[in-house]
């Protein structure tokens, strides 16, 4: 009977967290006083939330030295738009750098296969960072070999490419991220929130992670997820091949560049609209412009006169997906901003009328 009650009682306490959700704290290497936090890219197409926002939400928390860098000198194509120039390339890094990052950054890039970024990441993983592949930047992991006897996630869409590649990874569903030592991987695109704040709690602290997440408006940042619910479906595919196909029907919208911007903010609400398969999304400004955390951001080359101008969030980053999502359902209807919501890998819960 006390048996009994003893497990009936323990049914009644909240629910552990997952085993998953404490990524390994932080010890101090070399003599450092903070760690070193490098954000890398591909000058060809890296991921625009990917990027910067791990940037934004660790430079806020101001728990390490963060640093965006590029495989090569010039600007970074981000995807789906907009571009920037990182603070250091991967080779001006080394030099600073010679014991190497604390943690290392790594964002969903067209070429996951770059050699110069490849070496890159191999070579940090060497010298002891503890690498974070952020949505299909576990590609590029897997590409410089650091996945075999693994476990790892990703986007769901590269689902069954991850696991021809990489049969030897044990491929993981339902995680927004997890770390299997010094290798931390992340869900689709909308992983990046609450993994950057999973990294804050691993450097700093719950607390600090829970101040930091006040500010941007996140109250939890669970690894708890459902990626094999998402997915695009017929009714995806059609939406997508009927909102591309039909050049009446495309619009080109202007983001502006302002100085002193967050970075997290500008990237979630022009991730979406530039994921609708209707619209073009540029940067709109006379000059580059430096982000809050100090990114240069590059304006794109001027556009025709029936240019779109989009109007700046009012929500703060924790809430700008749903705010972007919202205003693209209105704008363009369910079947579009459920097509968005998919390729963000992101819980969308639409206000919509009965």
């Amino acid at each position: 009977m006390r048996t009994l009650l003893l497990i009936l009682a323990s049914l009644l306490l909240p629910t552990p967290a997952l085993a998953d959700d404490a990524l390994p704290p932080y010890h101090s290497r070399f003599g450092r006083t903070q760690p070193v936090i490098a954000v890398v890219a591909e000058n060809g197409m890296t991921e625009l939330v990917d990027l910067l926002v791990p940037f934004s939400v660790l430079s806020r928390a101001q728990v390490g030295e963060v640093i965006t860098l590029s495989t090569q000198p010039g600007s970074v194509q981000l995807m789906p738009a907009l571009r920037m120039r990182a603070q250091a390339t991967v080779d001006a890094f080394e030099q600073r750098y010679p014991d190497g990052a604390d943690y290392l950054i790594v964002p969903a890039v067209h070429h996951s296969d770059d050699p110069r970024l490849t070496r890159f990441v191999a070579e940090q993983a060497a010298r002891g960072a503890t690498v974070v592949g952020i949505c299909d930047g576990v590609l590029v992991l897997g590409q410089a070999g650091l996945l075999d006897g693994r476990r790892a996630t990703g986007h769901w869409y590269s689902r069954d490419e991850r696991q021809a590649d990489y049969p030897r990874t044990q491929w993981q569903e339902d995680r927004r991220y997890l770390a299997d030592g010094n290798l931390v991987t992340t869900a689709g695109v909308s992983a990046a929130l609450p993994a950057s704040l999973a990294l804050v709690a691993a450097i700093a602290g719950n607390e600090k992670a829970h101040a930091v997440g006040r500010e941007i408006g996140v109250e939890r940042w669970s690894a708890e997820h459902h990626s094999l619910g998402f997915a695009l479906g017929t009714r995806g595919y059609l939406t997508a091949a009927g909102n591309w196909l039909l050049p009446w029907r495309q619009e080109t919208l202007a983001v502006t560049l302002a100085p002193g911007m967050d970075e997290a903010t500008l990237a979630l609400q022009v991730d979406a609209w530039a994921r609708t398969f209707r619209t073009r999304v540029v940067g709109n400004a006379g000059t580059p412009v430096t982000s809050l955390h100090g990114l240069e951001l590059l304006p794109d080359a001027a556009e025709a006169e029936d240019t779109v101008e989009l109007p700046a969030p009012q929500a703060l980053p924790g809430a700008v997906l749903d705010e972007a999502l919202q205003a693209i359902d209105t704008r363009y209807g369910s079947a579009t901003a459920d097509l968005v919501a998919a390729q963000l890998e992101y819980p969308y819960k639409p206000l919509r009328a009965p």
